[in-house]
């Protein structure tokens, strides 16, 4: 199975590179991407549906306008990924850890960051209707601009939050 993602890995990142113009943009569902190695990766305006990331160390992945509707990060370290206008709507990172993330301008509807340290992310215009940020910890995070309607929050601790006014 490793060796057919690795090959999809390829066909999408000739499809980037190409502007749409040879290689195939990559779309899985339902695939455990666990035993995969992300890092480094392009996986820009990718389809990753219901895929499991979970128990994952991913670094400098792009995400970048991705789908990643209902897929999984349980218990992840993230560092440095970009999730710049990604659809994370029901994506659980339950218990991640989250360094030096962008979720610039991402839906997160009903997503979950129950138990999620998060450091110096960047939150700027993301939208998180219905989220989940129960004993969340938040440690110099930009949240300007950033929709947090009807998101559950108890428990949560934050340092140096920036743009908490607006």
């Amino acid at each position: 199975m490793s060796k057919e993602i690795y090959m999809k890995l390829e066909l999408h990142k000739k499809w980037i590179d190409t502007l749409g113009k040879e290689g195939i943009k990559l779309v899985l569902d339902e695939i455990d991407l666990r035993n995969v190695n992300l890092n480094n990766k392009e996986l820009c305006e990718a389809y990753l549906l219901e895929c499991n990331f979970d128990n994952t160390k991913l670094e400098n992945v792009d995400f970048y306008v991705a789908v990643l509707c209902s897929s999984t990060f349980k218990n992840s370290k993230l560092n440095k990924c970009d999730f710049y206008k990604a659809n994370l709507d029901y994506t659980d990172f339950s218990g991640a850890v989250i360094r030096e993330v962008r979720f610039c301008k991402s839906d997160c509807f009903e997503a979950v960051f129950r138990n999620v340290s998060f450091y110096d992310c960047n939150f700027i215009n993301a939208f998180f209707y219905l989220s989940d940020f129960s004993n969340a910890e938040l440690n110099n995070i930009d949240v300007s601009g950033a929709a947090f309607d009807e998101t559950i929050l108890k428990g949560a601790t934050m340092k140096n939050i920036i743009g908490i006014e607006e």
